[in-house]
């Protein structure tokens, strides 16, 4: 069962209240556990969810190329439920790794009920997205 204290630790939901929290836990799905290995996404094939992971650990791939690896509290997926296209890497699981995540779907209802907590969430995640272009900025750029 997913808790909405839970949810908190999630940058997504920063900033959000208990209470309209609450109002989103049932747009949120709790997906089936993936085995070691096993692929998540498929880079290039469609996807329309934001994935939390819950437990375990996944890799992040381009063209079969390593570029980084996520953990319990982190995110993933958001680039496609932006902009609709396919899948910009693999994510495949390291380990046992459970997943919850929010469907684009799911994403209009709560723009639906809750503009506040949508915009909010919207922000959040445009917020971590340009933390991970800085990150992957200085990554490129780094002298070996």
């Amino acid at each position: 069962m997913i808790v909405p204290e839970k949810l908190q630790r999630y940058a997504l939901f920063g900033g959000l209240l208990p209470d309209q929290i609450s109002k989103i836990l049932p747009h949120i799905t709790a997906d089936e556990p993936y085995k070691a290995g096993e692929k998540i996404i498929a880079e290039g094939k469609p996807n329309d969810k934001i994935y939390f992971i819950l437990e375990g650990r996944v890799s992040v791939e381009k063209r079969g190329i390593p570029l980084a690896e996520l953990g319990e509290g982190e995110t993933f997926g958001e680039m496609e439920v932006l902009d609709v296209m396919p899948a910009a890497a693999t994510i495949k699981a390291i380990g046992d790794t459970k997943t919850m995540s929010i469907s684009n779907k799911a994403l209009r209802e709560i723009y639906k009920i809750d503009i506040h907590s949508f915009s909010l969430m919207i922000m959040n995640l445009a917020r971590d997205l340009s933390r991970r272009i800085r990150y992957m900025d200085d990554k490129a750029t780094e002298k070996p």
